[in-house]
């Protein structure tokens, strides 16, 4: 089995405000972040693509105690976005006040971007993390 997109290069991408993903040959399902075979039905047959970044907000949930390494960055948004053209990402929000969040977020359309963290104990280095903001 032969691996179609490593992280390190949806991470490179993700910097560079690419979103990369896997679209499969066999039932066109787009798969983000890379895995090995199709989230559908299973596949390996897929083609990397880069994937349109407009969605809207599925669910959330606000975090107000944050992981090791995060501690300082509590409160905030953690998203589940649905894309455009249908793969579901998590990621953080912006631009929304997470002490003030309410239900009316759910449906609302984002736009992502994204943002470099610097690696901690259980990481290989700095990574780029999906950030929304509202759109419009």
């Amino acid at each position: 089995m032969e691996q179609k997109l490593y992280f390190k290069d949806y991470n490179e991408a993700l910097k560079q405000n690419k979103l990369l993903g896997l679209k499969c040959r066999q039932c066109k399902a787009i798969t983000v972040p890379p895995k090995m075979a199709c989230r559908q039905c299973g596949s390996t047959d897929m083609d990397v693509i880069e994937v349109k970044t407009d969605g809207k907000i599925k669910t959330f949930t606000t975090v107000f105690v944050g992981a090791e390494g995060r501690e300082s960055e509590v409160p905030y948004i953690l998203v589940i976005v649905e894309l455009e053209e249908g793969p579901w990402l998590m990621g953080n929000l912006e631009g929304v006040d997470p002490k003030t969040a309410t239900m009316e977020l759910i449906g609302k359309k984002v736009k992502m971007g994204n943002k470099v963290f610097a690696g901690d104990k259980y990481s290989a280095g700095e990574s780029a993390r999906p950030i929304f903001s509202l759109a419009g």
